[in-house]
């Protein structure tokens, strides 16, 4: 559907400069198209009365190039192996991206269009994945764009590594590029630097940077705050740099012409990411808003909207103008990929048949499916009461599932050491000058190396997993999951199946001290929706959730381990229920004699499950049956139908006590109103995390005497919300800092 306007068409004020667009082989029909481009960003912010049209408007020619001229791509699918990934890190733009899959057949009509922001519509305020045929991701919070496309390039290169390692470069059916169009916004961002510096130690040279320069951001000028010269900056990270400046002339000149070069010779350096910065004016050419602020972040205005459509040529009485001959020049785009597919079939064809165990395990990582047998090598360890910690345990599922699941790879924050994300005997992921005496390995690697960049490894791990045919996984301690939250917050949105192994989960770290020692970062994380937060209780529970882990491919996970060695319970001696019930995310670990009704419900997660179990010995000596729960992953267990959770909570059993060595934000839910929380309310300390659990009262003696005041609540009136932390005194422990 189109909005054709009547009577002859007008053409461009002679005071607007036409596109330089020779090379590009762009005629009026063309340059009409970019025209249309910027009045339907302009229409669309102003209908809903909000948005970003003026990034639209000025990157019409580069947005139009890339569709038009530049990428591989298949209107037809969207998922097409062989196709170019297109990433719009300044996703507030998105019309940007809109207007152009709009124009290319992607599914979307004008109607979509004027729909933009607006309930209900494929069209929101910022691009998001799984919502929008042809967005490859979901953008809005500046940086995480550009940093995850980053991750698209790295794996692009490991697939390349598993499926078609031997092919000349530029040969394989798998050889794609990653195009990026980022803002100044995403250029300050610091998880664009990390990222970036990253990149260019990875000598990714199929990731090319659009850096649309145009100096505005909400606050205008961004001259108050940002002064930097980025072009030196990415040149100092290893980049391919090149520069086009469409005001160098004194006037504006959309040079698309220099702009196509510079793209030629991005994809001509196949050992650098590149930077292109192009220098534009915001909301080009509104004629008195144009270059400001104003053209940022807000509608332009009725008479300005006129004022710009009778400068390019356009009846300013008609809004969402789309002329059938700016359709039909757009849409030849889809023969174009249509062709480009048919020669790529081919290609793959020819693979498939030279490549059949390799054509083999692409389709089994496409269907997301895991091989058959493949949790026969996971670890079983032995009873073992001085025990190890699980993010030993960690290391050893790692190196045992390296052979039969070639799509897991990852690495961590440089702790390899620390997170034991290293599985035995893989090489590192890296251009092969790059190999270090500690650290052998290529650019097929599978050993990742993140360097202390937290915040861009969050970021990396979701454009690793949005290839969609490897699963990533990331390491650094629990309390840095702080640098890592908008990326997580952004998996769990798109549904990303990553796993991040956070380690060293508790005061149980020890001497390292508070800075360290994560207190309230399990309950922020069970705050995201969609993130599955795991702790296991020992190295058996460890095996199972990973498994269970890997066997989920629509979320992700963080797996939480311990630095502090945990006994291994003995799960052939008829006391402790099987380890594989930690995928149920809580269980009855240990039951009450003859299958009584217990008189109080102990529940733990993690290192703390143990003492649990200590606690229920000391109320057997008081008469009192106490029932232990190991809870692993409050998500998993809030899944299970509701008469498994009454099997292991019983309604009628209020008498509980939950025990985890953090905040216990989010445990009332679980404990009731008549049940005590035994937890951490202040930051830890430096000394042997024994000496720690002591003086802060997480004991089995504190556990068992929360266990005695929450029976005997049972008794009382009840009291909604339960008993005021400041009411019950634990003992070792004041509740203040040392």
């Amino acid at each position: 559907m189109t909005n054709e306007p009547s009577g002859p068409t007008p053409r461009r004020d002679r005071s607007v400069s036409s596109p330089v667009a020779e090379r590009a082989g762009w005629d009026d029909v063309d340059v009409r198209a970019v025209d249309t481009v910027r009045l339907l960003a302009a229409d669309a912010v102003q209908k809903v009365g909000n948005g970003h049209p003026g990034t639209a408007m000025s990157l019409a020619p580069l947005a139009y190039l890339l569709f038009q001229n530049v990428m591989r791509h298949d209107p037809d699918d969207d998922q097409w192996l062989g196709r170019d990934r297109f990433v719009l890190s300044c996703g507030h733009s998105s019309l940007t991206l809109y207007i152009q899959l709009y124009l290319a057949g992607y599914g979307l009509e004008l109607s979509d269009l004027e729909a933009y922001r607006t309930w209900d519509s494929v069209t929101p305020g910022h691009p998001e994945h799984r919502h929008t045929p042809g967005v490859e991701i979901t953008t809005g919070p500046l940086g995480q764009g550009l940093a995850a496309a980053v991750g698209m390039a790295m794996a692009a290169r490991r697939e390349r590594g598993l499926l078609d390692p031997d092919a000349e470069p530029g040969t394989s059916p798998f050889d794609h590029h990653v195009y990026v169009i980022a803002s100044d916004g995403d250029m300050m961002e610091g998880v664009t630097s990390e990222a970036s510096s990253l990149a260019g130690h990875q000598e990714l040279g199929h990731l090319t940077v659009f850096y649309d320069s145009n100096h505005i951001s909400i606050e205008d000028d961004t001259d108050v705050s940002f002064s930097e010269d980025v072009p030196a900056r990415y040149a100092a990270y290893g980049w391919h740099v090149q520069t086009v400046d469409w005001t160098v002339t004194g006037e504006y000149v959309e040079d698309v012409d220099a702009l196509l070069e510079a793209v030629d010779a991005a994809r001509e350096e196949t050992g650098r990411p590149s930077l292109i910065m192009l220098r534009t004016l915001i909301g080009w050419p509104a004629p008195t808003k144009q270059n400001t602020g104003k053209a940022h972040g807000s509608a332009l205005g009725e008479d300005e909207i006129a004022a710009t459509k009778k400068l390019l040529g356009f009846d300013p009485h008609v809004r969402f103008a789309v002329e059938e001959a700016v359709l039909a020049r757009a849409r030849e785009v889809a023969d174009r990929g249509r062709r480009a597919h048919a020669v790529w079939d081919e290609a793959y064809a020819a693979w498939r048949t030279a490549q059949p165990r390799r054509a083999a395990l692409l389709d089994r990582l496409r269907e997301q499916r895991l091989p058959d047998g493949w949790s026969d090598t996971l670890p079983v360890f032995p009873a073992d009461e001085k025990g190890m910690a699980t993010r030993a345990a960690s290391g050893e599922v790692l190196s045992a599932l390296a052979p039969v699941l070639p799509e897991l790879w990852g690495g961590s924050a440089d702790l390899a050491g620390s997170n034991n994300t290293t599985m035995d005997g893989e090489p590192s992921f890296v251009p092969s000058d790059r190999q270090t005496k500690e650290w052998k390995g290529g650019p097929y690697g599978r050993t990742l190396h993140f360097g202390i960049r937290e915040h861009a490894m969050g970021a990396i791990l979701n454009g690793i997993a949005l290839q969609s045919l490897t699963r990533p996984y990331g390491g650094t301690f629990l309390t840095f999951s702080d640098y890592m939250r908008p990326a997580v917050r952004l998996a769990a949105l798109m549904k990303l199946p990553v796993t991040y192994v956070w380690t060293h989960d508790s005061i149980g770290l020890g001497e390292d001290g508070p800075t360290h020692q994560p207190v309230e970062h399990l309950a922020a994380l069970r705050a995201i929706p969609g993130l599955d937060v795991v702790r296991p209780a020992d190295a058996n529970e460890t095996t199972a959730c990973w498994r269970a882990i890997l066997e989920h491919h629509d979320r992700p996970a963080g797996l939480i381990l311990s630095r502090q060695n945990l006994p291994v319970l003995d799960r052939d001696s008829g006391e402790y229920a099987p380890a594989r019930d930690a995928a149920n995310g809580g269980y009855v670990l240990a039951e009450v004699p003859d299958g009584a009704v217990p008189d109080v419900i102990l529940i733990a997660t993690g290192s703390e499950v143990h003492l649990a179990l200590a606690a229920r010995v000391l109320l057997g000596q008081d008469g009192i049956a106490a029932r232990v729960v190991s809870m692993p992953c409050r998500e998993w267990f809030a899944a299970r139908p509701p008469d498994y959770q009454d099997r292991v909570l019983p309604p009628s059993v209020r008498a509980r006590v939950s025990v985890e060595a953090a905040v216990g934000q989010g445990w009332r839910e679980v404990v009731g109103d008549a049940g005590r929380i035994v937890g951490l309310e202040h930051y830890g300390a430096s000394a042997d995390y024994e000496r720690l659990y002591t003086e802060f009262g997480i004991t089995a003696a504190a556990i068992t005497a929360a266990a005695h005041d929450s029976i005997r609540d049972t008794h009382r009136t009840p009291r909604p919300g339960g008993r005021h932390p400041s009411s019950a005194p634990v003992a070792g422990g004041t509740g203040d800092r040392p």
